[in-house]
């Protein structure tokens, strides 16, 4: 029998976003801002609560006794609120720009999930549109408007898997074509041991901000494969090099200590390895056979990230 389901209301859609920096100016984004973080929190809050719930209903099209029309019918009619209002299109600072990817990539894949199930397909097409339109933008942006050291890290990275996401939604082959080059630019940076030069240069954050990079990455390569862009072997296999960098160094982070000359968050008790944090192993586990990383995972199973599309185990489990 299936199981009983109330579809939420939309909230209000957040059109324009203007805030700066998390981080104390001049830092190179290793030293947190307390009262900057806050207001960055604030603006964004409103985006991330609606996405993990509507994250958390795309993924009960997974469920064997779900009601799929229906779960899928009511995340289309909530998106469609925001995508009738143009939602995020009004992006009023350089840092809003640089972090509204992720949040695109986390819509795009919802959206996905339950875009078989839906009868509500002029809704679909709203939808389509507005992450079209929106992610255009962010083209634009990376291409004529992202500093150089922004345009090599995970910000990009974000980004290139909104695109993925949103190129296999909307059918645009260019929209791909972008998620691939921004993936391998990314990517091909990484230093001959897996560093992300980028990332290191954060200092304590160094390691978090590795693995911050390969969620998007990893999950942007396997999508992609399945699209007929297949980055397996960019820069010589530079993906497997860029994880193997971060696990290697998940149980004492001294590689990273060693770049950075400081004792990683992870480390220092400030931090510590979540479920989340290893998300993308599912989708990386399409890709390559590793029984190590197999082996990492199970521990933290089902394994789930809302800004990759929420319980990664039933998204890529099935495709292994």
């Amino acid at each position: 029998m299936a199981e009983d389901f109330t579809c939420a209301e939309a909230p209000e859609p957040v059109f324009s976003l203007a805030y700066g920096s998390r981080y104390a100016e001049g830092s190179n984004s290793s030293t947190l801002d307390a009262e900057a973080d806050a207001e960055v929190d604030e603006a964004l809050d409103p985006i991330d609560d609606f996405l993990r719930d509507l994250t958390a209903d795309a993924n009960r099209v997974f469920l064997p006794d779900s009601d799929r029309q229906a779960v899928a019918d009511c995340v289309v009619k909530r998106i469609a609120v925001w995508a009738r209002e143009d939602a995020m299109g009004d992006l009023r600072s350089t840092t809003s720009n640089l972090t509204i990817g992720s949040r695109l990539a986390a819509f795009g894949l919802a959206a996905l999930q339950v875009a078989p199930f839906t009868t509500l397909y002029r809704d679909l097409d709203d939808i389509r549109g507005w992450l079209r339109t929106r992610q255009r933008a962010q083209m634009a942006f990376w291409e004529e408007e992202a500093g150089d050291g922004a345009a090599q890290g995970n910000l990009r990275a974000w980004s290139a898997l909104a695109a993925a996401a949103i190129g296999e939604l909307a059918d645009d082959r260019i929209i791909q074509g972008w998620s691939a080059w921004s993936a391998v630019y990314v990517m091909c940076k990484a230093a001959p041991d897996g560093s992300l030069p980028q990332e290191m240069g954060r200092g304590r954050f160094a390691l978090h901000y590795q693995l911050h990079s390969i969620a998007p990455l990893v999950v942007t390569v396997a999508r992609l494969k399945r699209q007929g862009f297949d980055l397996t072997g960019e820069c010589d296999g530079a993906l497997k090099r860029i994880v193997g960098f971060a696990v290697s160094d998940l149980d004492t982070g001294e590689k990273t200590r060693a770049i950075t000359g400081e004792v990683q968050t992870f480390f220092d008790g400030t931090d510590e390895i979540e479920g989340f944090n290893l998300a993308w192993i599912e989708a990386y586990l399409t890709l390559y056979d590793d029984p190590a990383l197999d082996r990492l995972a199970e521990p933290w199973r089902p394994l789930s990230h809302s800004k990759l599309g929420g319980d990664q185990t039933a998204i890529w489990g099935p495709l292994r």
